[in-house]
């Protein structure tokens, strides 16, 4: 499949986990909706709502959540948050230091007792230590922090819920999601929320959250005891989407969401796993070469796309000044490969790095 971005013309475009780019091609199907709402008003509206049910089956049948138990949201922190406000108060959090502040705040604002462990070689065991002292009832995780990169362990996710079937294991995708071939039923978590501006490719405005069973009958208990509503127009909502989706959504930016996911799936995402993988490896281990990347994040099974490095100043901003956009996260220069990133774009920021342009 053929998609056309044009900033790729003007650009290196490493920085798709700050923003990810739009295709011509979506950008012609927002005009044609907006065109269509121009001339047709509330006809428009009504024959387009079946948008919002193929998009959230579309969710469900790439990456295998169940469509009762796929929400549509406006982004992570929308959700996140409504998640966090049907949890009783006596739950126990278990997070990581450094975590992305939209999903530690809210946690630590709320009032929930919690506990962080650090981000380091020893991830795993410090989790498992933690679990057994702090005794958490949720662990609350990015799939891919936010700055560093680092991805969370499939394998050791699954475990975690076959060890501790009780723990809820609640994770931010949006650094995930559309990245590699992913089973919502199958991965061990029990949420998964985030945003489809990054990975996604969709723009602004439009996320998801997939449920387990298990939280999904652990949340919102009182709401569930309260008779819903009898409008007409409501039909079909049960008590959960009215927490999840109250009021309208926008049919132009989760719209937008379901034609970028068609798009991808048609692309394969075992083909962007692949393609995005090879370019990140070559590019962690290029950096290590150069003292850029730590030896231990070589060794983890599951790779992300997302890496940072130390740089001075002077050296970002000669990658600045060469067009190679990234972001300064944290103590470092966070860059990031999609499937439209090229061996070329890699040798452009090497060649930068090593001062020979």
């Amino acid at each position: 499949m053929n998609l056309s971005f044009p900033i790729l013309k003007e650009y290196t475009y490493l920085n798709t986990a700050n923003s990810g780019i739009l295709s011509t091609s979506l950008a012609e199907w927002r005009s044609r909706h907006d065109e269509a709402f121009m001339t047709g008003g509330s006809v428009f509206k009504m024959e387009s709502m079946s948008l919002i049910t193929d998009l959230r089956n579309n969710i469900a049948k790439h990456f295998g959540s169940k469509p009762e138990n796929t929400y549509l949201v406006q982004n992570f922190s929308v959700g996140f948050n409504i998640l966090l406000n049907g949890l009783d108060r006596n739950h126990r959090f278990l997070l990581l230091e450094e975590e992305y502040p939209s999903v530690s705040y809210p946690i630590m604002s709320m009032g929930f007792a919690y506990y962080s462990v650090p981000i380091d070689e020893k991830l795993e065991e410090n989790i498992i230590n933690a679990i057994e002292e702090f005794k958490p009832t949720i662990l609350a995780f990015s799939m891919v922090q936010y700055i560093s990169g680092f991805r969370m362990d499939d394998d050791f996710i699954r475990k975690l819920k076959t060890t501790y079937p009780n723990l809820l294991l609640v994770g931010d995708g949006t650094q995930f999601l559309g990245t590699t071939v992913f089973n919502f039923e199958k991965s061990g978590l029990d949420a998964l929320i985030g945003s489809g501006y990054k990975w996604l490719l969709a723009g602004y405005g439009n996320g998801y959250v997939m449920l387990s069973d298990q939280i999904k009958d652990a949340i919102y208990a009182k709401n569930k005891l309260a008779s819903l509503p009898v409008a007409p127009f409501l039909k079909g909502k049960h008590h959960l989407s009215m927490c999840f989706e109250p009021g309208h959504l926008d049919t132009l930016n989760f719209g937008t969401l379901n034609e970028s996911l068609n798009d991808l799936a048609t692309m394969g995402f075992d083909y962007i796993e692949k393609t995005t993988q090879t370019l990140s490896n070559q590019a962690r281990l290029a950096l290590n070469a150069r003292g850029l990347v730590p030896d231990w994040m070589l060794n983890r099974k599951y790779q992300s796309t997302i890496m940072s490095m130390p740089l001075d100043e002077k050296t970002a901003d000669k990658l600045a000044a060469a067009k190679i956009l990234g972001s300064p996260r944290g103590a470092g220069t966070r860059i990031s490969f999609h499937f439209y990133n090229t061996d070329e774009d890699l040798n452009r920021l090497l060649e930068i790095l090593d001062g020979k342009n």
